[in-house]
């Protein structure tokens, strides 16, 4: 178990919470909480978010592996597609700088910029979705918007990824950060 940091707070009035900075965990309760809940609050809270923090890191170790990549790809194939998109190699490519993925219909090759791997699941599930979408409809047209928006988050990953687009596009935080 990681080190529990207490943070008592006079504004805190029922709320508990639980968050990790750096490799300690700060619990942060109220002013007028006694050492019985505090150390009740440490055995219930602390293992969850260790457990949520350690499947965060398994998750983010198996995505990371172009073998990552195949599975979700057939997953997401399966679930949204009805197994119709068959890529023939999924993979991670550190040559993808302008765009988050390609897929190559004729082959059946799907790359996928690195420049996602820290990215939440649902936007690189989004991404993928997308590319497996082009080996059943190589062109943007009404049929490949209606198969690429099945995911349920399709719309929130287009804006997290237009974020990104202009948070790179603009790294000192574009003329409001000069002031």
């Amino acid at each position: 178990m990681p080190e529990v940091i207490v943070q008592r707070s006079a504004r805190r009035k029922k709320t508990v919470s639980a968050h990790f900075s750096g490799e300690s965990v700060i619990l942060a309760v109220p002013q007028s909480a006694t050492r019985r809940e505090v150390e009740q609050w440490k055995t219930t809270l602390v293992p969850k978010i260790v457990a949520k923090r350690e499947r965060a890191q398994r998750n983010a170790r198996r995505r990371s592996t172009d073998d990552g990549l195949w599975r979700m790809a057939q997953e997401l194939s399966a679930t949204y597609l009805d197994g119709k998109a068959r890529p023939t190699e999924v993979k991670w490519s550190s040559r993808q700088n302008t765009r988050w993925g390609s897929a190559t219909p004729s082959t059946g090759v799907i790359r996928i910029s690195t420049r996602l791997a820290t990215v939440p699941d649902w936007v690189l599930e989004t991404v993928v979705l997308h590319e497996l979408v082009h080996l059943l409809e190589a062109h943007h047209n009404d049929r490949f918007w209606s198969l690429a928006r099945r995911h349920p988050k399709a719309n929130d990953a287009a804006q997290f990824l237009d974020g990104v687009a202009w948070a790179d596009a603009n790294p000192r935080g574009g003329p409001a950060a000069t002031v």
